[in-house]
């Protein structure tokens, strides 16, 4: 009964009720995700505080806030780079595969769109801690939900 509550409310094992391999990959773990230095993105007309460390390149990984274009996922240490983002986008690539009133999902191939998929996993490392998956997206397939407007589709998950 302890376990299957532990496991509902994600109650965190000491290092010394794990296994020694999961509790070194752990403390390796925490060793590197531990400075976190993206502390808000902004993402279309929201900016939002993040919670944890993404492996973005070390020159955007240590700016304070990181600015995203919400179509293209294309991350940007400044405002005005944003700004002058002529981004031609105005939707997440890949196929629509449901759309109901105003929502939206998109099935995206992470072989055929890598660097849509490469920026999505990074900006959801910001707010997944023991998210692994950045890189290496090609035999995966992504789903990104969308709210329509007259603007075009704008991720919200």
């Amino acid at each position: 009964m302890k376990r299957k509550h532990d496991e509902i409310n994600h109650v965190q094992k000491t290092y010394e009720d794990m296994d020694p391999t999961t509790a070194l990959l752990e403390k390796e773990h925490e060793k590197v995700t531990k400075n976190k230095f993206i502390n808000a993105v902004t993402l279309g007309q929201y900016e939002m505080n993040t919670w944890y460390f993404s492996p973005y390149p070390e020159e955007y990984g240590r700016c304070a806030k990181l600015y995203i274009c919400e179509w293209c996922l294309k991350y940007m240490q400044h405002a005005r780079t944003l700004a002058q983002h002529a981004c031609p986008h105005r939707q997440p690539p890949g196929r629509e595969i449901y759309r109901k009133g105003k929502l939206s999902v998109y099935e995206l191939d992470g072989a055929d769109e890598k660097l849509y998929c490469q920026n999505l996993c990074l900006l959801a490392k910001l707010f997944l801690d023991h998210k692994t998956l950045y890189f290496d997206v090609e035999p995966f397939l992504f789903y990104v939900l969308c709210e329509v407007d007259q603007h075009g589709a704008h991720v919200v998950g």
